[in-house]
């Protein structure tokens, strides 16, 4: 039981991680690394809590995949943005004067 609720406390702070804004997506992952570790480890010594832990694990590594996937597409899309207007800004400023 003890070991479970020390796994339950991986999973809350990946959660953490994860709600944080932006995300904290390097230490979401280690927590997330480190209940898969412990679950996959011992899974079959967990007792009722066994089944629980890997639905835990389950939801939290989808959650990690989902977040940071749309953290990329949120930075890629913003880098895009910021490299259109920039391009728009030099397309105006290198624009040859008529004569």
């Amino acid at each position: 039981m003890v070991v479970a609720n020390h796994a339950y406390g991986l999973f809350e702070l990946a959660a953490l991680h994860l709600s944080a804004t932006p995300p904290r997506l390097d230490e979401a992952r280690l927590a997330v690394d480190a209940l898969g570790g412990l679950v996959d480890a011992v899974a079959d010594r967990l007792g009722d809590a066994r089944e629980s832990l890997v639905d835990a694990l389950a939801q939290i590594r989808l959650a990690y995949v989902q977040i940071a996937g749309a953290h990329q597409a949120g930075a890629h899309q913003a880098g895009a943005h910021q490299t259109g207007a920039q391009q728009a800004g030099a397309g105006e400023v290198s624009r040859p004067e008529p004569s």
